[in-house]
Order: C-alpha cells, then structure tokens, then sequence
C-alpha cells in the first residue's frame, strides 16, 4: 500500500530523466552499501559474515514512505527529486531478495553469480508484470465509465493488488510490479485522480501506523540498550562511508555535481521498511537474528531522528532549495457520458505561473470553456478579462475531441505563464 501511494503520487514526467540514474543507484548501489555496511558490522561490532550480510541488506533499501513525505516538505530540484522517488520506488525488490537469499544461505548455498542471476530475473518478471497489469488497468478505466465515482479508487487499488499478487506467483518481484502498475496508473488520463491519489495516501498512513504498531510489539526495551552503541557505529558507517560511496559509484556516468551528490547521500532516509526486513530474518531462525532487530530498530530510530529535520537546512547550504519553482496546476477530470464531454476541476497551486492570467489568455481550444471559478469560499463566473490567482479552483468544460489538447494547454500555462506557446507554438491551441 506505501508503494501504490508513492507510484499514484509520482509524476513521470518529472522522474524520467533521473530513471537511468535511480536504477544504477538501486542496484548497483544497494551492492556497495551492503558490502561496506557488512564489513563494518563484521570487523567494528563482531557479528559473522551471514549476520553482517543480512544488517548490510535490510539497511540497504531507502523508505519510500520517508521519502515521499519529505520531499513534500522540501523544495528540491526536478533532477534530484526523481532520484530519489524512483530509487525509494525501485531498491525495495532487489533489497528483499537479498535479505531473503541471505536468511537461507546455510541451507541454499548458492553462489554469487546464481544469486545475481535469480535478482535479474526476478526483477524482469516484476518490471514486465507491471507494465502489463498497469497499462491494461488504465485502457480499461479510461474506457469504461464505473456507475459511481467512489469506484475508482476502489478499481486502482485492486488492479495493483493484481499486480503484486501475479508478480510473487509469477516468481518475480511482486514490490516492484506493484511500484510500475501505480506508476502507470497514477500517470494515466484516469477519471478522479486526486481522488484516487487521496484514497491511496488514506491507506498509506493506515498501512504506516499499522506497521509500527506490530513493529512495536515485536521489540524488547531493555534489550535495545544493549545494542545502543552497535547501531551508533552500523549506522555511521551506513551514513558516513556506505551512502556516499554508493552514490559516488552509481552517479559517475551521469555527470551529477558534488553538491547534489552530497544532498543524495544525506537524503537516502530509513524508515518502517528496514525495520519490517529485518523480521524475515527472525522467521527463518538464523542465529543474531535478534541482535539484526535491535540493532536495525535503533539505527532507524536515531539516525531518522537526525537526516529528516537536517535536510532542509543542508538543501539552504548547499543552494539547492528551490521553493521559487513554479507547480504544476491541479486536475480533476470527471466524463460526462450523455454530453459527450469532461468536466475538469483545475486548482491553481502557490508558485503557479498561472496566478495574473487573464481568462482569455489561457487560450484553451475551441469546444472548451471555464464556467465557474471559486475564490475565497464564493463563486462567480468569470468573464473573458477576469484574471486567475492563487488559490483560485476552475471548473473548465470540454468536449470529448479537445479534452487532452485543453489539460496539455492548462499545464502549460502553469508553468510557463500567459506567454506560453508564442514563442515555440503549441500545436493544440
């Protein structure tokens, strides 16, 4: 449910120049930190190679929900921002299968190359199962009108239910399945998506507090204050050694500068995820599963409590804040079946360059006209010199030929104002 939210909520126009780097980053990068990570929990806490190994993977993977909750909160750039959405969206699958073929290492005894072998492969089958299920699920929603509104959200959830269900059947990556199908799905032309994206950020938070409740159960206080000093050092060579170098590694064919590195390092947050990883291990009954748990808990804990307050201040210091940036505006769209047309809700966001438009000035296609616009708890219909402000909620009618032309037309103005498309022009319009 925390991966649905996070692929639902992520625009892939603004990630998909950063894919390349986040895929190198979780997984060529989840290899590094674990190895780093491991050889410092072997040779500076003492735990064996199997342990060590275990403690470098279940630290190993980024909290989508840490992630996403932060960046809503910090203004970042467009190129840094995707990194490190698709990398929290991507590093869950091959991170688990780590943890899982390290928990069963004395009875599997496979070698490094087969492992290698079972984690492409499985991400194949995960990455194909949901590019299928999740562009079948948005041909399918964008063609049939369901009898009421509240099934939408309802149809999204299942259809990535379906995605995770067939990718583990499958024998592939059901976390990553599930992360392409919400991706799909949430950048689709759907019927009600901020609906939709509501809904799936309910369940998020539900899924988030019900983890940490069962995660709370599962921990013994004064067994953690054993492990204090353990996880201080885990914890540091993770954050200190393991994270940067991973970058380092991961982001030298792609020209990234040292201040955004330097930002990516700090940025990669733990969260609820480590510490459910570090159950599979106490399933299998390896020996130090227990110490893995603790240790895992405190470091998530201490080290959480210490990046995610600090990351804005380092954003400032390293001139990286972009909170000037303009947004892009908000869409609602809702068929009108009988009419053969749209009603689309546009909210006008702060920062958007829409806010001292004209109405005329949109210059929206013909068959496409705004009927109402909200302001401040009142409502008026505008005319053509009526200028939009911030704050300010649109509804905006269109027939069914010129429906995409006229949201395309409406995101362009967004962000690049009342002079968009004059100097390179828009074909739709």
């Amino acid at each position: 449910m925390i991966l649905t939210e996070g692929g639902l909520s992520t625009k892939w126009r603004e990630i998909r120049p950063s894919v390349p780097a986040a895929a190198v980053l979780s997984t060529v990068g989840v290899g590094v930190s674990v190895m780093v990570t491991a050889t410092a929990a072997h040779y500076l806490v003492g735990l064996n190679w199997q342990t060590s190994l275990l403690m470098g993977a279940v630290v190993s993977s980024t909290d989508a929900a840490a992630v996403f909750s932060v960046l809503r909160s910090v203004p970042l750039p467009k190129r840094l921002t995707g990194v490190l959405e698709a990398e929290s969206g991507f590093n869950d699958a091959p991170v688990v299968i780590l943890v899982v073929s390290f928990s069963t290492l004395h009875v599997s005894g496979s070698n490094w190359y087969v492992l290698v072998g079972e984690i492409v492969l499985e991400l194949f089958i995960g990455l194909v199962v949901g590019l299928v299920v999740g562009r079948l699920g948005a041909l399918g929603l964008g063609r049939v009108a369901l009898p009421a509104s509240g099934l939408y959200p309802i149809a999204v959830m299942a259809l990535c239910v379906l995605a995770y269900a067939g990718g583990a059947i499958a024998h592939g990556s059901g976390f990553l399945a599930v992360y392409v199908t919400a991706l799909l799905l949430g950048n689709a032309r759907l019927p009600h998506r901020p609906a939709v994206r509501g809904f799936a950020d309910g369940l998020a938070w539900i899924a988030q507090i019900g983890l940490f409740v069962l995660l709370g159960l599962l921990v013994t206080p004064h067994d953690l204050l054993e492990d204090f000093w353990p996880a201080i050092i885990v914890g540091l060579a993770l954050t200190a050694v393991a994270r940067p170098l991973s970058v380092l590694c991961s982001l030298l064919p792609f020209a990234y500068r040292w201040r955004d590195q330097a930002l990516l390092s700090w940025a990669g947050l733990r969260g609820a995820v480590p510490i459910v990883l570090a159950t599979i291990p106490r399933v299998a009954d390896v020996e130090g599963s227990e110490r893995i748990f603790n240790i895992v808990f405190m470091l998530v804990i201490i080290y959480t409590a210490v990046q995610g307050p600090t990351l804005p201040w380092l954003a400032r210091k390293l001139r990286l804040s972009d909170s000037d940036e303009p947004m892009d505006v908000d869409i609602e769209s809702a068929p009108l079946e009988r009419l053969r047309g749209h009603l689309l809700s546009v909210a006008i966001p702060d920062h958007s360059r829409m806010h001292g438009v004209e109405v005329a000035e949109l210059r929206m296609p013909p068959g496409a006209a705004v009927t109402l616009v909200v302001r401040d708890g009142s409502s008026f219909v505008p005319l053509p010199t009526t200028m939009l402000q911030h704050g300010d909620e649109l509804l905006v009618v269109a027939t069914d030929p010129v429906r995409d032309a006229v949201e395309q037309r409406l995101l362009d103005v967004g962000r690049g104002g009342k002079l968009a498309g004059w100097l390179k022009p828009n074909p739709r319009a």
